[in-house]
């Protein structure tokens, strides 16, 4: 329970940060038209964008809901998911406690859970806390996501942690930069071992309370009593439909180290102000821990709109955050992706520059045109372009891959498997890490089911000579193709549909082994 004190230092930061906060039709801003110009081209439910410029609020702007059709408008404290986002919160609460003697980057994981396990032993004993945050374990890309999404799901961060030794390899460690999410679980357990607090307790205690961000929710809290909360959005037609809605209670993500923070504009614009500019809160984190976080630990591929776009010619990563350059300019920044809530944050540190985007709805274009027309206006305003210039690029990029690249296949003629013709295959399987799933028949038709994931359900589908499974729920842009294995025991494995499927649906990991009858 906070006591008096507490409660009247943050009625008066709120108040100051109202003031601080300016609304976006008080003074013609350059940045209005991109923000509508961006809710115009890409049909969004809402959005949320901050800028400051030298550490001063300099426009913010809300449009659209928080609940497609309900008439509850979004504003500066409307909680969104800021998924990927809440990676560079989790770093920092590390780098605190290194400030506190509490524990050390380059000390083993081993040393704070000894129940840690990767695939290989020597990477076990190897892995130092750093190794967590930076992309290099040797997994592949989003290898084991399917413990933490489509959510909700029954994996725990005990199953994170378990399920690693499972996952093999796909590169040497240290060799090179895949990103992954299940590292991040295993650094919040860290912080917790070494903090002697539960993460989502560190979190506030470290980030939240000293750096006034009143409104940041992460671990279990009231959806009901805190209220002003954004449900995510997927297009369905002309329109956006909330998908994954709130409860009542918000349960406690296994994902929250990794991407399952909440927070508000005007938190995130005090984030941003409190990153550029250290002695607003003077002594919250120390000049050497401020430049670990934003150091370049690991190399990464430059993309090719980067260097078109910003003319770049390095980007790395370091504690949790991507760090670049633009025009010049030394760009640090990271996005977040979940379903229905995008999420986009960069700054220009020594300009003391920052823009903050939030979204709760199918936004991966328009966040990315958005910032990018945003960033211009500062590091080269002569050869900046129109939101819809930008839009314009991308779509053309994505007609240009398509006719690059393998096409999707033709599904339309799929038909479920029939139950009788697959009989010897039926039965309960197992995969090391995902656990136990069942091909059996319901209702007429033969069914797949993840047993700790209840989204991963659906009838299984014939075409031609070959297995699909149709989810229940998730889109077609996250089918995969089934196939049985003869053997003794018959094995089962995914493969992805589409080729350009979310990382997160890691089908390529997994190894089904049938261990039972169906019951």
């Amino acid at each position: 329970m906070h006591t008096p004190l507490f409660r009247s230092t943050t009625l008066l930061l709120s108040l100051a940060l109202a003031a601080a906060l300016p609304a976006s039709a008080a003074v013609p801003s350059p940045f209005t038209p991109m923000l509508d110009s961006t809710v115009e081209h890409h049909h969004l439910p809402g959005i949320a964008m901050a800028v400051v410029d030298n550490g001063q609020v300099v426009f913010t702007g809300t449009r659209g809901e928080r609940r497609a059709g309900s008439g509850e408008p979004i504003d500066a404290d409307t909680l969104f998911k800021i998924a990927s986002n809440s990676k560079a919160m989790t770093a920092a609460v590390l780098a605190r406690l290194v400030d506190r003697g509490l524990l050390a980057w380059d000390d083993p994981v081993t040393k704070y859970l000894p129940q840690f396990r990767m695939h290989d032993p020597w990477v076990t004993q190897h892995m130092q806390v750093r190794d967590l945050l930076i992309h290099n374990s040797g997994l592949g890309l989003g290898a084991g996501d399917l413990m933490l999404w489509p959510e909700p799901n029954a994996f725990t961060r005990t199953d994170i942690i378990a399920g690693l030794e499972h996952l093999k390899p796909v590169t040497s460690f240290r060799s090179g930069y895949a990103y992954d999410n299940l590292m991040y679980v295993v650094a919040g357990e860290v912080a917790a071992a070494a903090g002697g607090k539960p993460y989502d307790q560190l979190l506030r205690e470290e980030v939240f309370i000293p750096l006034g961000m009143t409104r940041c929710q992460a671990g279990t809290w009231s959806v009901a009593k805190v209220g002003n909360v954004a449900q995510p959005h997927a297009r369905r037609g002309s329109g956006n439909v909330v998908v994954n809605a709130d409860t009542d209670i918000a349960p406690d993500l296994t994902s929250m180290a990794a991407g399952g923070i909440r927070c508000s504009l005007r938190d995130m614009t005090r984030w941003m102000q409190v990153l550029l500019d250290p002695t607003r809160v003077p002594g919250w984190l120390s000049e050497p821990q401020r430049r670990a976080l934003w150091t370049a630990h690991m190399p990464m591929p430059l993309g090719e709109r980067q260097r078109r776009w910003d003319n770049a010619h390095f980007s790395a990563y370091g504690y949790g955050w991507r760090l670049s350059d633009m025009d010049g300019q030394w760009k640090v920044a990271h996005t977040g992706t979940l379903s229905g809530m995008y999420s986009s944050l960069a700054l220009l540190p020594d300009r003391k520059v920052g823009v903050v985007i939030l979204i709760n709805g199918e936004g991966e274009d328009a966040r990315t045109v958005l910032m990018q027309a945003a960033l211009k206006h500062y590091t080269a305003p002569a050869q900046r372009q129109t939101v819809a210039g930008y839009t314009e690029q991308l779509q053309a990029e994505r007609t240009q891959r398509r006719t690059t690249t393998h096409a999707l296949p033709d599904t339309t003629a799929r038909k479920p498997a029939g139950v009788a013709a697959t009989a010897q295959w039926q039965g309960l399987y197992r995969d090391p890490w995902l656990g136990q799933a069942r091909l059996c028949p319901e209702n007429n038709t033969l069914r797949f089911s993840v047993d700790k994931s209840p989204t991963l359900r659906g009838t299984v589908m014939q075409l031609d000579s070959r297995w699909l499974v149709q989810w229940d729920t998730l889109g077609a842009d996250a089918e995969p193709w089934l196939q049985v294995e003869p053997g003794t025991p018959p094995t089962l494995r995914l493969s992805a549909i589409d080729p350009d499927i979310d990382f997160s649906y890691d089908y390529q990991d997994l190894h089904f082994t049938r261990i039972g009858d169906c019951p």
